[in-house]
């Protein structure tokens, strides 16, 4: 027993060595937010002409509180489906499900392997970022400001702005959706992690 803290102590041991440097690069790394900016825009800088915004619920226009309690349920669940996509891309470095769910505007100008070459920083150190999104995904957004509705072209457009209150870093999005026959569908992706 007394070989073996000798040993810890005194840096013979190859495995303790490297549990510990191991442990000072990940809290590196969790600490690094390396101040990088990540956005999946595919909407234009709108003018007066073309566009408006409205304070309508996105989800029916029910007055009462259960539909505005209905109405913020599906809100969450639509920023959490997206979020859980995005890191279930991430962890399996495809991004086939969440560009399969985008919008037809958002695929027109993307392809799915620009997704993915644009989000490679994200796959390279997803071994840091995966437990911050598992957080998220398991959390409840907290929107900076209503979500509302704008107008663009004559098309709705959902703008949702938030946070997920995770730890060490929260993770930070802008998304939009364009309702398209009936649905929500994906048309901004702006995920910020630091």
């Amino acid at each position: 027993m007394k070989n073996l803290i000798l040993g810890l102590i005194n840096g013979r041991d190859q495995k303790f060595n490297g549990m510990i440097a191991l442990a000072f690069i990940a809290l590196i790394a969790l600490g690094c937010t390396c101040n990088k900016d990540w956005e999946f825009n595919t909407s234009q800088n709108s003018t007066a002409d073309n566009s408006s915004a409205t304070t309508d619920p996105p989800f029916g226009g029910d007055d009462d509180e259960d539909g505005e309690m209905q109405n913020d349920r599906l809100l969450m669940a639509l920023v959490k489906e997206t979020t859980a996509d995005f890191a279930y891309s991430i962890s399996n470095e495809d991004f086939s499900k969440m560009y399969g769910k985008a919008s037809q505007d958002f695929q027109s100008t993307y392809t799915e392997e620009q997704m993915e070459e644009f989000f490679k920083d994200f796959i390279k150190n997803k071994r840091q970022l995966l437990p911050i999104l598992s957080k998220a995904v398991t959390s409840d957004p907290e929107f900076d400001g209503e979500p509302f509705i704008r107008t663009e072209n004559g098309l709705s457009i959902l703008v949702v702005n938030g946070k997920y209150a995770t730890k060490p870093v929260p993770v930070t999005f802008n998304y939009e959706y364009v309702k398209r026959g009936g649905q929500w569908k994906m048309l901004v992706l702006k995920v910020f992690v630091r």
